[in-house]
């Protein structure tokens, strides 16, 4: 009969233990659809004046310029991505200057 009480205990256990993975499961889901969906809202600001950035394509590179004072920032690879169309400009001579 004891040993009976131990297994119920053992599985009342085992369900709570499952409810509770799957309450913070589910929680977790909806505070990162939460964070995705603020991300997304969110507008990258310009580093120089805090306005908001605009998507510009150039030579088929989508940067950010600022509208208010006009200055472009680039991501990650955009600059790698712009250089080698640029070899005769300063941004080219800077990138592929004789070694």
């Amino acid at each position: 009969m004891a040993d009976e009480k131990d297994r119920l205990g053992e599985k009342l256990h085992q369900k709570e233990k499952a409810e509770e993975d799957r309450y913070f499961a589910e929680r977790d889901r909806e505070l990162l659809a939460r964070l995705g969906n603020r991300r997304d809202a969110e507008k990258l600001a310009c580093p120089r004046c805090g306005k908001a950035l605009a998507p510009v394509v150039y030579q088929g590179v989508t940067v950010d310029q600022c509208p208010a004072c006009q200055g472009v920032w680039l991501d990650r690879g955009e600059l790698e991505a712009l250089a080698p169309r640029e070899r005769e400009s300063w941004l080219g001579r800077f990138f592929y200057r004789p070694k």
